[in-house]
């Protein structure tokens, strides 16, 4: 027996699989070219933009100072002035849209044992124009009214996307 040679013979014997392979492909890529065209879809109506609420904040655990003689009790190495709760406190968060309120929402603090922080995400579809936002948050229950409060006036152009998100460090909304 002979062994099959790699020669001129066998590529020209496979020419015709070769030809519908590449038809094939050319066809595959098409098809997915035209259908990543067609149908034109967009995620907004024509004249609106989207306004977004979203970020993690975490909320006040209850404490206590423990007294002289609970200090007393304990091993040197373990005597911390306060004890606090593990599970934290649900943050408040309301928001006005041009006096008119569309956020106004408790938020649980999330994990297991209610010990991390708490999360909003809120998408509001909008007209495009101009806007006065008001943001108030309460992070702690034992405080009357809200912790932190901010105004914005919005200008929202077709089509935008606009954040607004909280920072811990500072304490304090910003848009983006």
């Amino acid at each position: 027996m002979t062994a099959p040679s790699s020669g001129p013979r066998t590529w020209r014997a496979r020419a015709h699989h070769l030809a519908a392979g590449g038809v094939f492909s050319l066809a595959l890529v098409l098809g997915t070219a035209i259908l990543s065209a067609w149908p034109v879809w967009q995620s907004l109506a024509p004249g609106t933009a989207v306004l977004r609420l979203s970020f993690t904040h975490s909320g006040a655990r209850n404490c206590r100072d423990r007294t002289p003689e609970e200090l007393a009790k304990l091993p040197e190495n373990m005597r911390d002035s306060q004890v606090c709760d593990r599970r934290r406190a649900e943050v408040r968060v309301e928001m006005d849209i041009d006096a008119q309120p569309v956020i106004a929402d408790d938020l649980p603090p999330s994990g297991l044992a209610g010990s991390g922080p708490s999360r909003v995400y809120r998408r509001l579809e909008l007209r495009t124009g101009r806007y006065h936002l008001d943001l108030r948050m309460r992070d702690d229950p034992s405080v009357q009214g809200f912790t932190q409060e901010a105004a914005f006036d919005i200008d929202l152009s077709p089509a935008e996307s606009l954040a607004i998100d909280f920072d811990s460090t500072t304490g304090s909304f910003f848009v983006h």
